[in-house]
């Protein structure tokens, strides 16, 4: 047995053991080997706004969480890149900073890879509201007709006496029956012009029901006929059959405001009263029920609840389209009733 000798500033070499020093020598070094590595690991640092790689946008990939280690949150992220499957990467999720005035980076939502996009997509405008009758399942006929006819206020005279004739027939017909036929009813009746349909005569009648064109009863043609020489009546002494059953309602559409489909009325008094009027100059088939129809589609009254988007459009309509021509006429009226009034006073004086 040797010993080593020990030189000052010099490694001390191995003792001899009886088998040799090659196993310990080896073992010596890996064991130093190991110490060496685990020395020259680094902590890592701590994870800063300022050391996060930044997009092309300038924006920080990382988000910075208050009172969280690096640690946690390198974990979070090698879990996510250390999957190699497609399947797995979607689920990772990405967390978008959002930089207040201060110029602190605050977390955001996290979104999930495949739906940023949906996420900064614009967003898709919401379905119109309408009135609870008008269903996603309604025909389109019907929903134009409720969005662009009924409830707005009519002034001619033709189109007025064309839908007191379709509320009259909802008598036997409903809505949209009455919608898609609505160019027949026009055919049949001259495009519902009064003094056309006043002259109406029974060849006239009888050729109608022989050829197969009557969509409604006899007794039901025949009123129409009769409605509409009554009509005429009422044009020559109110001027128009518009300013007859504007003046019921004060010439300012009455509106309800009601907000569900079963509030709305059969009939109300002012119906009514329309009613029992007409009936007094000889109108025909024209119930409380049937005037209150009328009044709805004329945009005598609107019935569209308030949830729907026509209820203040009707409303607008009506301040566009109300005519100047009738203001006019009855300033002008109260004019020569002050200006006969004053002529009278002066012959009086003479």
């Amino acid at each position: 047995m040797s010993a080593a000798i020990e030189n000052p500033g010099s490694e001390t070499r191995p003792i001899l053991a009886p088998t040799g020093n090659r196993v310990r020598v080896v073992e010596e070094r890996r064991m130093k080997r190991e110490i060496q590595s685990k020395n020259s690991v680094e902590k890592p640092k701590r994870v800063t706004s300022q050391t996060l790689p930044r997009r092309s946008g300038g924006a920080a990939v990382a988000v910075v969480l208050n009172n969280v280690s690096a640690d946690s949150s390198s974990d979070s992220s090698s879990s996510c890149s250390g999957s190699t499957a497609k399947s797995t990467k979607s689920l990772c999720s990405k967390r978008r900073n959002v930089r207040n005035s201060n110029g602190i980076v605050k977390p955001a939502k996290i979104v999930p890879n495949g739906v940023e996009a949906l996420a900064i997509s614009p967003m898709v405008p919401a379905p119109v509201k309408r009135c609870d009758w008008i269903t996603p399942n309604s025909e389109p006929l019907y929903t134009s007709f409720h969005d662009e006819e009924w409830g707005v206020p009519v002034h001619d005279d033709m189109k007025l006496f064309e839908l007191l004739v379709l509320s009259q027939a909802l008598a036997e017909l409903n809505w949209l029956a009455i919608l898609s036929k609505r160019e027949t009813f026009r055919k049949i009746f001259d495009e519902f012009d009064p003094s056309s349909v006043a002259n109406f005569d029974e060849k006239k009648l009888l050729l109608m029901k022989m050829n197969g064109n009557t969509l409604l009863s006899e007794p039901k043609l025949r009123a129409i006929v009769e409605n509409a020489k009554q009509l005429l009546k009422i044009q020559q002494e109110f001027g128009s059959f518009s300013n007859y059953c504007w003046r019921f309602v004060n010439h300012k559409p009455l509106k309800n405001g009601f907000r569900y489909s079963r509030q709305l009325p059969v009939k109300t008094p002012k119906s009514e009263l329309i009613s029992k009027d007409l009936m007094r100059r000889g109108f025909c088939c024209v119930g409380p029920t049937i005037v209150y129809s009328f009044m709805q589609v004329a945009g005598l009254v609107n019935d569209h609840l308030t949830t729907c988007f026509r209820y203040d459009e009707c409303n607008m309509d009506f301040k566009k389209n109300s005519t100047p021509q009738l203001e006019k006429t009855e300033v002008t009226r109260e004019a020569e009733t002050t200006m006969c009034t004053f002529i009278a006073s002066k012959l009086r004086e003479l």
